[in-house]
């Protein structure tokens, strides 16, 4: 089973998408503005959702920063919907 997603792991999968060091990752930041694409955040929820955070694409793209996302998927983490 995979490890249970954390602050610091949201933050590494982010900056591994966004080609910077988990440190730089602004979490006020807008996806969309920090160079997220559609495919990149499909990539990005699948390992979310691999890790137990049950959320879909449509409740990401609702949100319109990284620490919005993240309050989601901390809520979400093991549930099964």
């Amino acid at each position: 089973m995979p490890e249970p997603l954390t602050l610091d792991s949201f933050r590494a999968d982010l900056a591994e998408c966004l080609f910077l060091e988990p440190g730089e990752v602004d979490l006020e930041d807008s996806p969309l503005d920090a160079g997220l694409d559609s495919l990149r955040i499909v990539t990005l929820l699948e390992r979310w959702q691999a890790a137990g955070a049950e959320v879909t694409f449509v409740e990401l793209a609702e949100r319109t920063t990284f620490a919005q996302w993240w309050q989601l998927l901390s809520q979400r983490q093991g549930q099964r919907t």
